[in-house]
């Protein structure tokens, strides 16, 4: 728009000074106040109108005065002296890494923080945010459009290394690391909130200790690793002991009540059972030894 009306305005500006002067070109003069005037006119139509794109907002000023509302996705008419500066309301994330290439910077970007017990604890980090749509004209008005070196990159690692100071880097490697995420997030969400951003989610995604923390951790783990297998063959073995002791206890009754209660009349009994078992048998060869006592002896062919 600014581009046309400039070019309308030196087609004019050529046009009276083409007449002022006798030149053969002076008959041209008024074709190009003409053009400039129609350029102009073009110009400021063009400027009347105003497309917002899906997931935006446009914020209005003029001559500096950022009005209060703002455009929202769709068409609109305006006045070509207004100027619209586009703001995206979608979700976008600021990530720092000690990855080269990984994070919004190059380079290691990533947070360095002291914990309770003095060591230094490196933090790779993403913060989801988005712009609240009704706060974007107090955005650029009080921040301007560079919001996310301004406000997000500061704030985040400014409050992660005021909260880290309340863990030692052990518990901040292992059992405190969501309780950290979440205090982090409380803090960060409600600076966001009081400069016109919410933050959507806060994502701790590495933390890395010295490397003697690390050995010593790796250590630990290891040691109650072994310390719970142990415990589990304790507990096999203490089971299997205990079986034992339940089946010996089990064959000892029995043979008492067997001591106890067995008479010859019984014995006699489970005799002649076991011969006619053999002697259903095909293989069996009877043998008859004695009259007065009927006794019988049997044997396998």
């Amino acid at each position: 728009m600014i581009l046309l009306i400039i070019i309308g305005v030196i087609l004019i500006i050529a046009g009276f000074s083409l007449k002022a002067n006798a030149n053969p070109f002076s008959k041209y003069s008024g074709t190009l106040r003409i053009i400039g005037f129609l350029i102009i006119g073009l110009g400021l139509f063009s400027s009347m109108f105003k497309q917002i794109d899906a997931g935006k907002v446009g914020v209005k000023s003029l001559y500096g005065n950022v009005e209060p509302d703002v455009l929202q996705s769709g068409l609109h008419i305006i006045n070509p002296l207004l100027d619209v500066t586009v703001f995206s309301i979608q979700t976008q994330n600021y990530t720092m890494s000690a990855i080269h290439d990984e994070g919004s910077k190059a380079g290691d970007d990533a947070i360095r923080v002291l914990s309770n017990d003095g060591l230094e604890v490196v933090i790779d980090l993403t913060v989801l945010y988005r712009v609240l749509p009704g706060d974007a004209p107090k955005i650029l008005k009080g921040i301007g459009e560079e919001y996310t070196d301004k406000i997000v990159r500061p704030i985040t690692r400014t409050r992660i290394r005021d909260n880290a100071v309340y863990y030692d880097a052990v518990a901040l490697y292992s059992t405190k690391r969501n309780e950290f995420q979440q205090r982090i997030f409380k803090t960060i969400e409600a600076d966001f909130k009081k400069r016109g951003l919410v933050l959507e989610q806060l994502l701790i995604r590495n933390i890395n200790l010295p490397t003697s923390v690390k050995k010593t951790i790796e250590s630990k783990i290891n040691a109650e690793q072994d310390a719970q297998k142990m415990q589990f063959v304790l507990q096999k073995e203490k089971q299997e002991a205990e079986r034992k002791r339940v089946e010996a206890q089990g064959i000892a009754d029995y043979q008492k009540i067997i001591s106890t209660n067995l008479t010859d009349k019984q014995l006699q009994y489970e005799q002649i059972k076991a011969q006619k078992e053999l002697a259903a048998s095909p293989n069996t060869k009877i043998i008859f030894m004695g009259k007065n006592n009927g006794s019988v002896i049997l044997s396998d062919k």
